[in-house]
């Protein structure tokens, strides 16, 4: 017997999990489609592993830390703000705390608790879900006048168009086909993520189903990924974490492009670039203060991750980390001064403990030009000045990015262009929603990210709900849907 639901919701991450619980709230009948045995696995391991589900600022904020595509959620978080998504956890059991730049998190500490919280709603809810993967977005009726550019389907309804509904009926969605059989509802959610951490089941799924569709894919890249060193003092001191820095973001003089992945799987710049100066001038392209991390490519940490987002195509740059940013240079000045006399009679590279950590030495040395087995008592002025501008201004040049596999998220997706931004309906098919990740729609680190996850998945579900209801109202009334 052939099973009918009000609605489907493909994909069991952050805003395929909220998007099903809004519209069971609503009362619809809804089937939530995920592959993977275990819901939210990617949720789990955000944060470190602890969730920063959201930030604690007024909606319009969160619009000021997404680069792209901005102005196209408006409608969607003025609708959900972040104050209702606190409001939602806490009432589903999930207490949360708000820490430095109001990033909010579980008062647990633990990203279960944000998915405890979530698979309560679904129980609630009444929400059913199958483990099976979507292999094809079903739909009914004919394509009246032009077909979708590139979506394969013939005007007036070929296979693709699945012509069981009378010739002058629009295509819509009717269900979804997955590797466990068909499934049957008048609308379908795609909220399948993008292609960050494939191994928790974001494989670019969502891609494939709305292009088939006719969508338009803006390329996915990594967007808040680690960054690839042109050089290797990076790797010398791998694993080495720095707290309360300093980092700047400057566009690199002299050419050198982000180019797409080579066959080592980095994203890189050009062929060769002339080397910028060691001290970057001008404007930073972004700049902020945190925690960063050393590894064997490059560099990693809170702070790259948010400069990473701020990085284009066609450009090459420089990160610049001040590593005493509490010092200015007269203090830091000083504060050599002090050490060096307290360590007169040792060599510079053994005079350095109180300055830097233990693995970071040897870079410092290397490239202060100053020789190791120097005297403290004997370095000059001028040296003490190049050691402070290192200090000051610690450069590494930048070579690319990592895959966008690494990335915490991805930029590109689902064209907004061809997406209703109040509904978040596809403007091709009807029945059609997004939320989520899927969508050409990104921003910075801060909690931001799941903001838009909820807001978008609110406004899905909510919207596709409603339609339902008035095309119900329509039908027992003898009025002719009038509906897109």
């Amino acid at each position: 017997m052939m099973k009918e639901y009000d609605m489907i919701v493909v994909g069991g991450g952050a805003a395929g999990m909220f998007a099903a619980i809004q519209a069971g709230y609503a009362g619809a009948r809804v089937l939530l489609l995920e592959p993977n045995e275990r819901l939210g696995k990617k949720l789990l391991i955000t944060g470190k592993g602890r969730c920063n589900l959201t930030n604690n600022c007024p909606w319009q904020e969160v619009l000021k830390n997404v680069p792209r595509n901005a102005r196209f959620l408006y409608s969607a978080l003025s609708g959900f703000t972040p104050e209702d998504a606190i409001t939602f956890f806490e009432s589903h059991g999930c207490e949360t705390k708000t820490e430095r730049g109001n990033r909010v998190f579980p008062v647990s500490d633990r990203s279960a608790s944000v998915l405890d919280a979530l698979k309560t709603a679904l129980g609630y809810a009444g929400v059913e879900i199958v483990r099976a993967r979507a292999k094809e977005i079903l739909t009914v009726g004919a394509v009246i006048g032009r077909p979708p550019e590139g979506s394969g389907i013939k005007d007036q309804g070929d296979a693709a168009a699945r012509t069981d509904a009378p010739r002058d009926e629009a295509i819509r969605v009717s269900g979804v086909r997955t590797d466990k059989g068909d499934f049957y509802a008048p609308a379908v959610i795609l909220a399948t993520g993008g292609k960050s951490y494939p191994a928790t089941g974001s494989t670019g799924d969502g891609y494939r189903l709305a292009k088939a569709l006719g969508h338009s894919i803006v390329p996915p890249v990594g967007s808040l990924v680690p960054l690839v060193e042109d050089g290797g003092f990076c790797a010398k001191m791998q694993g080495l974490a720095l707290k309360n820095v300093s980092v700047r973001l400057f566009e690199a003089v002299g050419g050198g492009v982000l180019n797409a992945p080579n066959p080592s799987r980095t994203e890189t710049l050009g062929p060769s670039w002339t080397p910028a100066p060691t001290l970057p001038t001008g404007k930073p392209v972004f700049e902020e203060f945190g925690e960063l991390l050393f590894t064997h490519f490059g560099l990693s940490g809170p702070v790259i991750l948010s400069a990473s987002a701020h990085m284009e195509p066609g450009k090459a740059y420089i990160i610049s980390i001040d590593l005493k940013p509490a010092l200015d240079e007269e203090k830091l000045d000083a504060r050599i001064l002090r050490d060096f006399a307290e360590n007169k009679n040792r060599s510079f590279e053994n005079a350095l403990s109180g300055l830097y950590p233990k693995t970071m030495i040897p870079v410092i040395v290397a490239r202060s030009g100053i020789p190791g087995e120097t005297r403290v008592n004997s370095v000059t002025k001028e040296q003490r000045r190049a050691l402070l501008e290192l200090t000051k201004h610690f450069t590494v040049k930048i070579s690319g990015l990592r895959p966008v596999e690494e990335a915490i998220i991805t930029s590109g997706g689902v064209a907004t262009r061809e997406i209703d931004p109040k509904t978040m309906e596809s403007k091709l098919i009807p029945g059609l929603y997004f939320a989520g990740e899927v969508i050409d729609v990104d921003a910075y680190t801060g909690g931001f990210n799941l903001q838009i996850a909820w807001s978008t998945a609110y406004a899905a579900a909510n919207a596709a709900v409603r339609k339902q209801e008035y095309i119900r109202d329509a039908s027992s009334s003898g009025i002719k849907d009038q509906s897109p």
